[in-house]
């Protein structure tokens, strides 16, 4: 260990024994982050566990598999007990109104299909927890999230995790050079999720067997449409059902309750052949349809960049990456051409199917694991 001048570095990456590194752990509730925090508290490092409430305590313990939610907030800190280290419950729910939720409403009036999660990550949780992380005097925060932070010759890199069913990559592109300097997940490099319930067992925690969080946290059953009706009444406006070639062919209660390539629950009988939304026209309360075919982008406007790469990111004409244009699927080869610092037009070599606004498009490596940031997804097509 890191003892008069030895200049070893501790699991994670200071030249000092544990018990002299203080970190924080944001504690969810859920069996990942509990592992993390009891492997560290383990290992002798001196912890502090911080779980916040994102939304109403009451209405939280309401809705079962949430995050963040009253009974997470107990089982966290019956870990924290139990393993004998310090636990805090900050209350970040206006917080998570502003920086989360309206701006989900909106993004979803708008015709946008928003990720919320990602957001989540980079204004909530990496932005004033990690602030409130190092007011604690913690020399890094730590998280259960599955990705890997791997040291670079130009400093902290960000690479996908070992186990690619677990990897979350895609909600935390916007990860900032500076952040990642400070953050850490002990949990990527694990070959699956079996091996952190394993640990979880290990560790005698309760929560082993937890089930997954399911959704985004404050959307029951995935139930966009009702959430947004709750948070903008009188969102959900009639309108036309409209084929790509002008033809009416039947009326919906309101564009928020559809998404860009769906097929099922259109609600319009008597078709020939099988139409999916290609466009949503939020201006003409329109929802547009039309053959698979319309749903095949190549070309791809993203903005708000975040760049994780060694040059900075308009140096060059053009990057050879892959994408991922949704979080679901692997990602393709692609040519990214920068058209300003934090602006570029993604030219996919083999066309996407149901490229929405509001998606998030990821730049990963072509050969190898590591993540050069991202941006969103703007325009349609």
């Amino acid at each position: 260990m890191a003892l008069d001048g030895d200049t070893t570095l501790n699991s994670l990456g200071f030249a000092k024994p544990p018990s002299e590194t203080r970190v924080v752990v944001a504690m969810s509730g859920g069996v990942d982050s509990s592992v993390v925090a009891a492997k560290l508290a383990d290992e002798g490092y001196d912890v502090v566990g911080v779980t916040l409430q994102l939304y109403d305590h009451g209405a939280a313990l309401a809705k079962k598999g949430a995050c963040c939610a009253g009974i997470d907030i107990h089982d966290a800190r019956r870990v924290a007990e139990e393993k004998g280290f310090p636990h805090y419950v900050l209350d970040y729910e206006n917080i998570f109104q502003d920086a989360v939720i309206d701006e989900f409403a909106d993004s979803y009036l708008a015709g946008a299909t928003p990720v919320p999660c990602i957001r989540c990550n980079e204004r909530v949780k990496f932005k004033d927890l990690l602030e409130t992380a190092k007011d604690l005097d913690a020399d890094c925060m730590a998280t259960g999230h599955y990705i890997q932070r791997m040291v670079g010759e130009n400093g902290p890199e960000l690479h996908s995790a070992a186990d690619a069913s677990r990897d979350q990559s895609y909600f935390l592109f916007s990860t900032t050079p500076e952040q990642l300097d400070y953050l850490r997940f002990p949990l990527g490099h694990l070959p699956s999720k079996d091996a952190t319930r394993a640990l979880a067992a290990e560790y005698g925690l309760a929560v082993a067997d937890k089930p997954d969080s399911q959704d985004i946290c404050f959307v029951p059953n995935g139930d966009y449409a009702s959430v947004i009706e709750k948070l903008r009444p009188g969102s959900a406006e009639p309108g036309e059902i409209v084929h790509a070639d002008g033809r009416v062919l039947g009326t919906h209660k309101g564009v928020i309750h559809y998404t860009i390539g769906q097929r099922r629950g259109l609600g319009i009988g008597g078709l020939t052949e099988p139409l999916y939304v290609v466009k949503l026209d939020v201006d003409a309360k329109q929802v547009v349809v039309g053959p698979k075919e319309m749903l095949a982008t190549r070309i791809i406007p993203v903005r708000e960049i975040n760049w994780l790469g060694d040059a900075p990111f308009d140096s060059q004409t053009e990057w050879h990456l892959a994408v991922k244009v949704r979080s679901t699927r692997p990602p393709r080869e692609a040519v990214i051409r920068p058209t300003g610092p934090d602006t570029a037009e993604i030219e996919l070599l083999t066309p996407e199917e149901g490229v929405s606004p509001g998606q998030a498009c990821v730049f990963y490596e072509t050969e190898g694991s590591r993540i050069f940031g991202g941006g969103w997804i703007w325009r349609g097509q």
